[in-house]
């Protein structure tokens, strides 16, 4: 029991965090759009490209962020046909995305630097670039109902600055160029500063929310089912297969990796596709905030039945 106090310990500082977001636009009127354009255009760019360019990339590590892409999309294609008649509306469609990814990004990056070391976090943030291309890519197309082609959907994802901090990332890392060691303390502070702005955001946008008339329970318990439920356990059926059978990775610390991303809060990206699709976005809204308020104790229990990070 004491594990799971000191777990709880580490992981509230993220929640003071959306706090501290909420409180700086309701009182100082600070623009969370600007905010948002920051952390997506400069700050993200550089985790990323200081990430990708300091992991050791193998075959192994090279199918990491593949294997994750591809079980967001099955998950996503399966929920929404299983789900696509229950609403006349696009929350089945809200849904499947959900069903798809988890807040890796904002809040899966801060607990990785709480939890892991710089190596590790690294190989983290290279991995996690799978949920953006999921996102932009089979997420946007199932969201948007049809309504966008493949072509448009890539063509959102080439407007991603971070996908060329990825790819000149990897260019360097071939060639085996690296950052210096006087420069990795610096580029090392833009994942403090992500980790921080980005949990802030989410109290941002919590700052004009309007209380829905009814809550969807239907939709935010099968939002809660497959975040909290059916990811962990594809999760540990994986590890175990893999540790047992497939050898693919065998390793320790992508274990942990894939671990944490199961036990993520649901992405608050889906607010934003309800807004698109028509959806009222407090019923996303919502559900985002209870799954990210019920992770303050899901996830110190999640890694004391793992075994501890």
């Amino acid at each position: 029991m004491s594990l799971f106090f000191i777990l709880l310990l580490k992981i509230t500082p993220l929640y003071i965090n959306i706090i501290l977001g909420y409180l700086s636009v309701k009182f100082l009127n600070v623009k969370k759009e600007s905010i948002a354009t920051l952390v997506i255009y400069i700050i993200t760019p550089l985790v990323v490209f200081s990430s990708t360019i300091s992991v050791k990339i193998d075959t192994k590590l090279a199918l990491l962020p593949l294997i994750i892409y591809l079980f967001c999309s099955f998950s996503a294609i399966i929920v929404y046909k299983l789900f696509k008649n229950h609403w006349s509306d696009a929350t089945s469609n809200i849904l499947a995305f959900n069903a798809g990814t988890g807040n890796a990004g904002y809040f899966g990056i801060p607990l990785a630097l709480l939890f892991f070391d710089n190596h590790v976090v690294n190989i983290f943030i290279f991995a996690q670039l799978a949920f953006i291309f999921y996102g932009n890519t089979t997420g946007f197309y199932i969201t948007a109902k049809g309504n966008f082609t493949v072509k448009q959907s890539l063509k959102k994802v080439l407007r991603l600055p971070v996908i060329y901090a990825f790819i000149f990332g990897l260019a360097c890392n071939f060639y085996g160029l690296s950052i210096p060691d006087e420069l990795i303390v610096y580029t090392s502070q833009f994942k403090a500063v992500y980790g921080i702005l980005g949990i802030m955001i989410l109290g941002m946008g919590l700052v004009g929310l309007r209380q829905s008339k009814e809550l969807d329970i239907k939709f935010i318990f099968l939002n809660f089912l497959f975040k909290f439920v059916y990811w962990p356990a594809c999760a540990l059926i994986f590890i175990y297969l893999d540790r047992n059978l497939l050898y693919i990775f065998n390793d320790e610390n992508i274990y942990k990796i894939l671990f944490l991303f199961s036990i993520v809060p649901i992405a608050n990206n889906g607010v934003t596709l309800a807004i698109i699709n028509g959806l009222n976005p407090e019923k996303a809204i919502i559900t985002v905030l209870l799954s990210t308020i019920f992770s303050l104790v899901y996830i110190p229990c999640m890694i004391v039945l793992y075994g501890g990070f």
